[in-house]
């Protein structure tokens, strides 16, 4: 299940009862900023990663893609993709699957993809929406090379996973806690020296850092592999890329060095 949309959920109605309780949301955020700052120096946030520096032909087709409420945006499935493409990747991990548009996306170029969720029945004890949990898995339940197991990532056992994936990717429960538990997990399944991590919602918006999400990342992360933490540009993206590479700084509202043309067509099914 992508936990984000139930938080979601959960949050907005205690917002519309509660409005004092968006003053401390916006709080907590503020509280994280300065930890970060405080604690770490990471007053700009992660090193920025300009996608022309990791490729510099940078093309993708996205597809499936639903444009509905939740979904990831176009130009972060796209650099799934091309990492996965570009780095040869037999063996994806996924924690959080929502409509599986990602990992439906990164199947097409990854011969094996696993993908944790939350099981339909907890999904509906939880939300006591049948229709939201059937959109769970729409893309990706019936794709041969995915595997959908079920479970919560705070307490599922990950043992015989364990050393066997080239890419994780994390959109699950964006709680700083949880987020924090899933990176220390990402990295224990990790299979070698070349492997690597993404991480969504790491910003609101491209623009935008999400400071608890960014905290989270930063404190699971073991201390000598945090200097290849990088924001991913023009999307809301954090990766762990075990190699030194050109960065800048984030600078909100900064004219566009780069733009991209974008074709929509309707697939149907």
């Amino acid at each position: 299940m992508n936990i984000k949309i139930l938080a979601g959920l959960r949050a907005l109605k205690l917002i519309i009862k509660f409005p004092y309780l968006l003053n401390l949301v916006l709080d907590s955020e503020d509280v994280f900023q300065k930890k970060v700052s405080k604690k770490y120096g990471l007053d700009e946030g992660l090193p920025l990663l300009r996608l022309e520096e990791l490729f510099p032909d940078f093309t993708e087709t996205v597809s499936p893609y639903a444009y509905l409420s939740g979904a990831t945006m176009p130009i972060d499935i796209a650099l799934l993709k091309m990492l996965a493409r570009r780095r040869n990747v037999q063996r994806y991990f996924e924690i959080g699957t929502w409509r599986g548009e990602s990992v439906a996306n990164v199947a097409a170029v990854v011969p094996q993809c696993v993908t944790l969720n939350l099981s339909r029945e907890e999904i509906i004890k939880l939300t006591d929406n049948e229709r939201y949990a059937d959109a769970h898995a729409f893309f990706s339940k019936n794709l041969d090379n995915v595997t959908h197991i079920e479970g919560n990532s705070q307490s599922f056992d990950f043992t015989p996973y364990k050393g066997q994936f080239d890419m994780v990717f994390i959109d699950g429960d964006h709680h700083s806690d949880a987020v924090k538990k899933d990176t220390q997990t990402a990295f224990e399944l990790l299979r070698d020296e070349k492997s690597i991590i993404v991480w969504h919602d790491y910003g609101y918006d491209p623009e935008t850092i999400r400071w608890s999400v960014l905290y989270a990342i930063w404190e699971g992360t073991p201390e000598e592999k945090r200097k290849h933490l990088y924001h991913v540009a023009n999307t809301m993206c954090a990766v762990y890329l075990p190699e030194e590479l050109p960065v800048g700084t984030l600078v909100p509202h900064a004219l566009p060095e780069h733009y991209y043309e974008v074709t929509l067509k309707t697939v149907g099914l």
